[in-house]
């Protein structure tokens, strides 16, 4: 990939404004697209360029990388009245950088190739400081020419990358069962925490005994150092978490496979939504535990 080339990126929200800040310092030619007004301003603010549409950000593209949060906003940022794929559309190959189903992958897949449009199946995960440093992980299924082509873009934006399988959907399987397991090891440390709380324990010692113990997991550790301050701004929103998780188990009673840690994961994740708390960091699922046990 070339200097010439111009990546475009719709959905600027936490990951999003990551990859583009990573980009931006790696000196690619930068386009993207929000529905917020907030967003597009501070990526303007960093002399990135912002597009009116989706529409118009194909045009300018040749490469985008998607960025919302479920398959029916690609649907729409793709195929919708402003969407990319348009007959003027110059993108020739969009990254599905979103967290969805595999077959949602493979619909949406099948359908950029009806407008001549390839897809690499490409979800991410690490949270936005590892998107806005490069250190982010990818899953990565598709065409391997295609992926090929991308490389250098592939490259600066996760420098951990896991070539699936030449099947788009794939990848996306990959990232379910990934996220799977981190919601059960969240929901798990928050548990472990409260018991701490509730028993008289000091949590910030609890927490960095489990730190430097068996109990201890990179989910855990990030999202409990914010929560035990009172911390629980959004980096990654605990309705995000939800349904990525409500995914995974969606695609294990498919495979007539049971999840019955995944399911009492997501259990506590409804909980958290239901006390009105989507909006918070996915951390927020310690208040949860707490407010059950005051």
């Amino acid at each position: 990939m070339n200097s010439s080339v111009v990546v475009g990126i719709i959905g600027i929200g936490a990951m999003g404004m990551g990859i583009a800040k990573n980009l931006h310092r790696h000196g690619f030619s930068l386009c993207v697209r929000d529905i917020r007004p907030e967003a597009e301003e501070e990526a303007r603010s960093l002399g990135i360029s912002a597009c009116a549409s989706s529409a118009a950000l194909g045009r300018q593209a040749d490469v985008a990388v998607v960025v919302v949060v479920n398959a029916q906003q690609i649907d729409e940022v793709l195929f919708g009245a402003d969407g990319l794929a348009q007959p003027d559309a110059r993108a020739r190959t969009v990254l599905l950088c979103s967290t969805i189903a595999p077959q949602d992958s493979m619909r949406i897949a099948g359908r950029l190739a009806q407008h001549g449009i390839a897809a690499i199946d490409a979800p991410i995960s690490g949270g936005p400081a590892r998107a806005e440093s490069g250190a982010m992980s990818m899953m990565i299924a598709g065409d391997a020419a295609t992926i090929a082509g991308c490389e250098a873009l592939l490259a600066a934006m996760a420098a951990k990358r896991f070539a699936v399988s030449d099947s788009i959907g794939d990848a996306a399987k990959a990232k379910l069962v990934n996220n799977l397991l981190a919601g059960i090891n969240l929901v798990a440390g928050a548990e472990a925490l409260a018991l701490a709380m509730k028993i008289g324990l000091d949590p910030h010692k609890m927490f960095e005994i489990i730190r430097a113990s068996s109990g201890n997991s990179w989910v855990f550790e990030d999202r409990m150092a914010r929560a035990l301050d009172g911390d629980f701004a959004p980096r990654a929103y605990a309705h995000i978490l939800t349904k990525d998780v409500t995914l995974a188990t969606g695609m294990a009673a498919a495979a007539d496979y049971p999840t019955p840690l995944g399911d009492a994961a997501l259990a506590q994740f409804r909980e958290t939504l239901r006390r009105g708390w989507s909006e918070l960091d996915d951390a927020a699922v310690l208040k949860t535990y707490q407010e059950r046990a005051s």
